[in-house]
């Protein structure tokens, strides 16, 4: 008798429960709302052909003003008025998402200040890693690692938009014509 021999299967997208399990009070209010320094980050994701992703998950993780990094424990309970550094949120039908936070401060001197973000969306076996860096220190020419290997239309890909309100906006596309510089880990 012939031994059968199985061959592997491709990774698996996420399925029709993507947001079983993952949603928790207040998870898109890194900074509690109206308070003091904090801001609006919204924007939009957008799949290859420029269709909005009605059902990402966007995380973001950052400093706050002071460049200071929270480290405790417990991002998931808010307290309604400290800045946990971590938040997640989902994309609407139109692909916006939205989160309160504060623009966050340098966590090196000389380097320009940004918010990692994580991309989940159905069609990708694997998340993606991306950096949000506020404008106006790419303006000025603050550099790191990163900006310093990117061409211009590159790092407007990394680049929020500031708005009248002082708040940030930034899109994130996962293909295409200005698809957004993610990061390999």
């Amino acid at each position: 008798m012939r031994e059968k021999t199985l061959e592997p299967t491709a990774g698996q997208t996420v399925g029709p429960f993507f947001k079983f399990g993952v949603e928790f009070e207040g998870m898109n209010e890194v900074a509690f709302p109206h308070s003091p320094g904090a801001i609006m980050l919204d924007g939009r994701v957008f799949d290859g052909d420029g269709n909005p992703i009605p059902d990402a998950i966007i995380e973001i993780f950052g400093a706050d003003e002071d460049g200071s990094v929270p480290r405790d424990r417990g991002t998931l309970a808010r307290d309604g008025g400290g800045f946990t550094g971590f938040g997640r949120t989902f994309t609407d039908d139109e692909g916006r998402y939205y989160f309160w936070t504060r623009s966050p401060g340098a966590t090196d001197e000389g380097r320009p200040p940004f918010i990692a973000a994580i991309v989940y969306a159905r069609g990708l076996p694997n998340k993606l890693h991306t950096r949000i860096y506020l404008p106006e220190a790419v303006a000025a020419g603050e550099t790191d690692a990163l900006l310093s290997s990117l061409s211009d239309a590159e790092k407007a890909t990394l680049t929020a938009r500031r708005t009248d309100k002082g708040w940030l906006q930034h899109d994130f596309r996962l293909q295409g014509d200005e698809e957004t510089v993610f990061l390999a880990y």
